[in-house]
């Protein structure tokens, strides 16, 4: 029987695409530190290391515009934090998502630093001198960088706090059904 849906698909292309342990073992940029890297404890899914994972692939996903997967495998490191989550995680910022992320951001750093923003239509008829580049620059440029560190330190509490939780309902889940085929 043939699966069908975008789950199996999306299971595949992960187990593919994921960084392993085998691959960071063979890198010769990452020999001096692989016996870092290669820390059991970055890898095991763990109670405490995936909801850390987690949290730290929320922080860089929406901190770190480009090279996330990198960004949030170095800070594994200090963090113990699961390299596969936190790797997995940064993918929530995507082409699709991007757009309604940076609107949210705009929005949120915005109301922190209550500015009405000056709309794209009064930038562009500015005139001479970069109307729009300054428009961007001053206006657009400052609330999203602040909604974008606003919403990077929620995003990771929040990210944090699911994974605990998911980890805790899926951990009670399990013994129930343990304890139901015991009695």
């Amino acid at each position: 029987m043939v699966e069908r849906g975008i789950g199996p698909r999306f299971h595949a292309w992960v187990q593919r695409n994921l960084p392993t342990r085998e691959s960071f073992e063979s890198n010769r940029w990452l020999k001096p530190i692989a016996h870092r890297i290669l820390h059991s404890s970055l890898w095991r899914m763990t109670r405490r290391s995936v909801p850390r994972g987690v949290a730290l692939g929320m922080f860089t996903g929406i901190l770190i515009p480009m090279g996330q997967i990198p960004a949030s495998a170095v800070l594994a490191l200090p963090l113990r934090a699961n390299v596969p989550a936190a790797a997995l995680t940064t993918f929530f910022t995507n082409p699709l998502t991007t757009p309604l992320l940076l609107l949210l951001y705009y929005k949120v750093g915005g109301w922190v630093l209550s500015l009405g923003g000056a709309p794209a239509v009064v930038a562009s008829t500015a005139g001479a001198g970069g109307g729009w580049l300054h428009w961007l620059a001053a206006d657009v440029g400052l609330p999203t960088a602040v909604g974008m560190a606003i919403c990077a330190v929620l995003g990771g509490v929040l990210g944090y706090a699911i994974a605990a939780l998911g980890w805790r309902l899926w951990i009670v889940r399990k013994w129930k059904k343990r304890s139901a085929r015991a009695a």
